[in-house]
């Protein structure tokens, strides 16, 4: 039976969302193709059919994982001072909410480590979305008017979101890892959310790529 061109098109995507979701749980190397397309509802022979290698499909995955995330940084460029957006960003990313839904949360913490023992399709892939990624978060945050001076400060404002949400899911003990989250938010707020006496966005904490927005 030949299937319409549309049907085979929602295939790949229902294969490249549960590879996306089952990359961000369990990490690149974990995953295996007969897990993702079980996850798909598909059986492990349809896989070919629609990519050459589970490098490709890595590579499709990271895309749309960082294509995901394109929501949240519309809602933090919305907000009137760079400080706010910073704020937005910290309290989010290190929310108990992120940390306990791995497979909607940040692609870069959960594959990062992964990529750099890849090679091909996947690793490219990652590489060009992350790059892409990064131009985004600095246009959307907004911290400087010099865009090198930018870029810097949101590099530097990534890699330590990235680095306590890792330690934060780590830990074996829940006290603990909230304790870490919530020193970690504080830390960066004196460092980034300059604006004395700043409350809480009204816009609320953002949601995991992938979850529907209210």
């Amino acid at each position: 039976m030949r299937y319409p061109t549309t049907h085979k098109l929602a295939t790949r995507r229902r294969i490249i969302a549960a590879a996306s979701a089952a990359f961000r749980e369990r990490g690149v190397d974990a995953t295996g193709v007969d897990e993702i397309m079980r996850r798909a509802g598909l059986t492990h022979g349809g896989f070919y059919a629609h990519f050459h290698d589970k490098s490709e499909l890595v590579s499709e995955a990271c895309a749309e994982a960082f294509a995901g995330a394109v929501v949240n940084l519309e809602r933090i460029a919305a907000l009137p001072s760079p400080a706010r957006r910073a704020r937005l960003l910290i309290d989010s990313y290190l929310s108990q909410r992120h940390r306990d839904n791995r497979g909607s949360g940040c692609l870069i913490v959960a594959v990062g480590a992964d990529m750099g023992r890849l090679t091909g399709a996947g690793r490219t892939g990652y590489a060009e979305g992350f790059a892409r990624h990064l131009d985004r978060l600095a246009a959307a945050l907004r911290m400087n008017d010099d865009p090198e001076r930018n870029r810097d400060l949101v590099t530097h404002l990534m890699s330590s979101l990235v680095g306590a949400l890792i330690f934060a899911r780590a830990m074996d003990d829940p006290a603990r890892s909230d304790a870490l989250l919530a020193s970690s938010r504080r830390m960066l707020r004196r460092e980034f959310c300059l604006e004395t006496g700043l409350r809480k966005p009204d816009t609320g904490e953002l949601k995991p790529a992938g979850e529907p927005n209210s």
